[in-house]
């Protein structure tokens, strides 16, 4: 008996269960074939390389990728924009600050625009707004007394749990019609892609040297 074929069988039926978990497949033999079928598909699919707009004229794929990015951005702003239509808000990132204080707890000014990747004047200026707008609140840090933490106050979470609705349909809408393995993959990709530039972004080099830098380090052999 091919005992290695049967481990091989059962870690795919483990994979098909993960991936399952929507009902977009009937638990029988029938629905593992169709999605062993979907997912070979698949497969080939990314394997096959996309065409785009100037491909034939010379235009890199790494143009096309950064091009899409900052496309991709524009529209999340424009839904941003509308979930906060008619609301207290004045800017996405008011709720995307408030959003983090309650996921993440009090943490330092810094420390909050670090995480929102911000440089710190434009982070400063958030603060300074839902300070004024009493959403949330600051004290002394206990391990820095020139610092100040921030957390977010309960007329902040009121006025971030009466917009969410909408922010949460924003997102959904900026997922698109993405399936969820499609979703799971792009997770993947953009994670790396951050985990390649965070670092690069917290040294805050000078932007005269940031691109011969990032080159000399990164790309050059």
């Amino acid at each position: 008996m091919n005992y290695q074929l049967i481990q091989e069988v059962l870690q795919l039926v483990e994979k098909f269960d993960l991936n399952n978990t929507n009902g977009g497949y009937t638990e029988d033999i029938n629905g593992f074939k169709r999605w062993i079928s979907d997912h070979e598909k698949k497969e080939d699919s990314y394997s096959i390389e996309p065409n785009w707009e100037g491909k034939a004229e010379g235009r890199s794929p790494e143009s096309v990728i950064s091009t899409l990015l900052v496309h991709l951005n524009r529209y999340a702003k424009t839904y941003s924009r509308s979930a906060i239509q008619d609301s207290e808000f004045s800017t996405q990132e008011d709720f995307i600050y408030l959003i983090n204080l309650k996921a993440f707890g009090a943490m330092t000014k810094m420390e909050l625009i670090k995480k929102n990747i911000q440089d710190k004047p434009t982070g400063m200026q958030i603060i300074n707004r839902l300070i004024k707008n009493g959403w949330v609140t600051q004290s002394d840090s206990e391990t820095d007394k020139r610092s100040k933490v921030i957390e977010i106050s309960p007329e902040g979470l009121q006025s971030l749990d009466a917009q969410m609705g909408k922010i949460r349909l924003a997102t959904q809408i900026v997922s698109g019609d993405l399936s969820h393995s499609e979703k799971m993959q792009l997770i993947r990709l953009l994670n790396k892609l951050d985990d390649f530039h965070h670092p690069i972004f917290s040294q805050q080099i000078d932007s005269h040297e940031l691109l011969q830098k990032v080159n000399a380090t990164y790309f050059t052999d």
